[in-house]
């Protein structure tokens, strides 16, 4: 698997997709949508800021605690909690060089980039399978004024494909004409 930067997504054109909702059971209402905008990023510099560093090379993960701050090029990440999970001899995350298999994010996850933005309670990214999953008790993606809300968010950034759950409950999405692109 080739080397990966930490910050993964960008949240270009998240929201700006037209969404199809289908019809769900009464327990699992879900909102699909394309998300062809959302990609990976490596050829920009990261900065990783934290009030906390740990690396532990037995279990092949580094902790960042506290105020987690990531930025690469216009795009945003902020939790309270940031664990990399790397391959053992996979390279070290000190050098930017480790083979990184998983993130975790916890304590209120914020993503942005330009209009976007994503909050959640935890965040999860398999960077092997390359799918991100936004999960809480209240998952809010926005993009101007237009607003979509559920429990959890999984996009597969290879398809482009998402995914809103709502989780027994029902997905709300609010969108507002004057945000749709000019034909």
């Amino acid at each position: 698997m080739a080397k990966t930067p930490l910050l993964l997504v960008g949240l270009t054109a998240l929201l700006g997709i037209a969404v199809l909702i289908g019809p769900q059971p009464a327990q699992a209402q879900t909102s699909q949508s394309r998300m062809t905008g959302l990609a990976l990023s490596g050829d920009e510099p990261i900065q990783i800021e934290s009030d906390l560093l740990q690396i532990n090379e037995e279990t092949s993960q580094a902790t960042f605690s506290g105020n987690v701050r990531v930025l690469q090029g216009d795009t945003v990440l902020q939790a309270g909690e940031m664990i990399v999970h790397y391959a053992k001899n996979g390279g070290s995350v000190a050098s930017g060089a480790a083979d990184i298999r998983e993130i975790d994010l916890f304590k209120k996850v914020l993503i942005r980039s330009g209009t976007q933005t994503a909050t959640a309670d935890t965040g999860n990214f398999n960077m092997a399978k390359e799918v991100l999953v936004l999960s809480g008790e209240k998952v809010v993606l926005t993009d101007a004024e237009n607003v979509f809300i559920g429990c959890k968010l999984t996009v597969e950034m290879k398809s482009g494909q998402a995914k809103l759950d709502s989780c027994g409950r029902r997905v709300m999405i609010q969108l507002d004409p004057k945000s749709r692109p000019e034909q």
